[in-house]
């Protein structure tokens, strides 16, 4: 699987609320970010924590969010951020 996605690309995290193990936290489902990089390609851990082999293995981003669009109370500095790695299959264009 090719990385459909490059650092500074706008990107949204899907809102999907899987059962079962999950990667992706719940408070960044929905919001936007951007690409800061492109970590490589890994087995699918939503597959992985059930023993299952992950193939085929997906690109993991690292991707900023400003906190305040995570956090709309969020008291610090405005442009604090943070990052979070993703896998491509929780990403849409933004």
């Amino acid at each position: 699987m090719n990385a459909q996605f490059k650092p500074g690309d706008r990107v949204r995290v899907l809102k999907g609320f899987p059962p079962g193990h999950c990667r992706t936290p719940f408070y960044c489902r929905g919001r936007e970010g951007v690409v800061e990089r492109v970590c490589g390609e890994f087995g699918n851990p939503e597959q992985l924590a059930y023993g299952l082999s992950g193939d085929p293995a997906r690109p993991l981003y690292r991707v900023r969010f400003n906190q305040r669009a995570l956090w709309p109370a969020y008291r610090g500095r405005p442009e604090d951020s943070i990052e979070i790695e993703i896998f491509q299959h929780w990403l849409e264009p933004a």
